[in-house]
């Protein structure tokens, strides 16, 4: 069993709901991603999103591009978002990572070596935001044959038909973009979302986690009483950028804000 499977099995034990925290790797600098990778943990988050920075990441709105930029000013390359995950795994075996990123870096890496060295440094999973199932099947072949769970996008208007062939080409978990647009979104219909998470559930037995628009404990309770994961990533990096250059700060008060989404689900889940 992946790490993915087993961490959401383990909270459905525990009727606990997975909370995702989502940051790009070398943002704002080389030194921080790990240490706040670990803090994040230590504060709640179940499974850890890590950007590949991109110079032209079309899905995200400008804080997530804003965050790519800094780290390629740092210029950091997929070689060393792996480096950070090696790093990692040295004091967690545990938290699944999964790698977010768009496809151009990992096909000039080669998918076979991308997927050999990814599956070597301990990451679990690949969200390619531009790679639909049907333009993916060799590199989710790749990626399969190596131990990776490809994750996939569904979005508020995605068909039936769309709904159920993501689902065949997706493992760990289904990642639902709770609203239109780019990350960084506001605006989140909470009931729209639980609608269409039944629509989902009806063609998949895979965990949904939902993602954009969460930028607050309420709103990540409420999301997180109908869906099966919360994933933020907009509110953390927006913060980070308030705090460049101030380390020790970033180091404290974003584990902080993972910390209050965290109890704010729980006190939800204890409630329901």
């Amino acid at each position: 069993m992946s790490r993915i499977a087993q961490v959401f099995a383990q909270l459905k034990k525990r009727r606990r709901k997975a909370l995702v925290t989502f940051v790009t790797a070398g943002d704002p600098d080389r030194d921080t991603t790990v240490p706040l990778l670990h803090r994040l943990v230590r504060s709640g988050a179940d499974v850890l999103e890590l950007g590949v920075p991109f110079s032209d990441p079309m899905a995200d709105g400008p804080v997530i591009q804003r965050a790519s930029e800094r780290a390629l000013k740092n210029h950091m390359a997929l070689r060393d978002v792996l480096k950070m995950v090696k790093e990692f795994r040295a004091q967690d075996n545990n938290t699944p990572i999964v790698l977010m990123g768009y496809l151009n870096p990992f096909e000039v890496m080669g998918y076979r070596a991308f997927a050999e060295a990814a599956a070597g440094v301990g990451v679990d999973g690949v969200i390619t935001v531009d790679a639909p199932p049907e333009e993916a099947e060799e590199f989710s072949s790749v990626l399969r044959d190596n131990g990776l769970d490809p994750i996939f996008l569904l979005a508020p208007t995605s068909t039936e038909e769309r709904i159920r062939l993501i689902s065949q080409a997706a493992s760990g978990f289904v990642y639902y973009v709770s609203l239109r647009g780019v990350t960084g979104a506001s605006n989140l219909d909470v009931a729209a979302v639980g609608q269409k998470l039944k629509a989902i559930r009806a063609h998949t037995g895979l965990p949904v986690g939902v993602g954009f628009g969460i930028n607050n404990p309420q709103t990540a309770a409420a999301v997180a009483a109908v869906a099966d994961a919360v994933v933020v990533g907009s509110a953390l990096v927006s913060r980070i950028a308030d705090l460049v250059g101030q380390r020790e700060r970033i180091l404290e008060d974003i584990p902080q804000f993972v910390a209050s989404l965290r109890s704010a689900m729980d006190q939800a889940g204890a409630a329901a």
